[in-house]
C-alpha cells in the first residue's frame, strides 16, 4: 500500500443510484411489520424490500383501495 495516492486525475463521476430510491418515514400497523418479516424469513429477503416490492406492483397495476365504512 502507498504511503500517499494521486487523486489529481481521476475524473468526476456522479452517483449512479442517487434518486433511484426515496427515503420516507411511514407508520405502519404491528400487523403488517409481523406479516412482512415473517415472510422474509420464508424468502430470505429484507422485509423492506418486500413491502417495497408490493407497493411498486400495485402502483404498476395501478391497484385502487376498496374502503367501506360500517357505522
Amino acid at each position: 500500500m502507498k504511503k500517499e495516492y494521486d487523486f489529481s486525475k481521476l475524473k468526476e463521476m456522479k452517483n449512479p443510484y442517487a434518486g433511484k430510491k426515496k427515503a420516507v418515514g411511514i407508520n405502519l400497523s404491528p400487523a403488517v411489520v409481523d406479516y412482512f418479516k415473517a415472510l422474509a424469513e420464508e424468502t430470505g429477503l429484507p422485509y423492506q424490500k418486500l413491502i417495497d416490492l408490493y407497493l411498486l406492483d400495485c402502483a404498476k397495476k395501478r391497484k385502487k383501495l376498496s374502503m367501506k365504512w360500517v357505522a
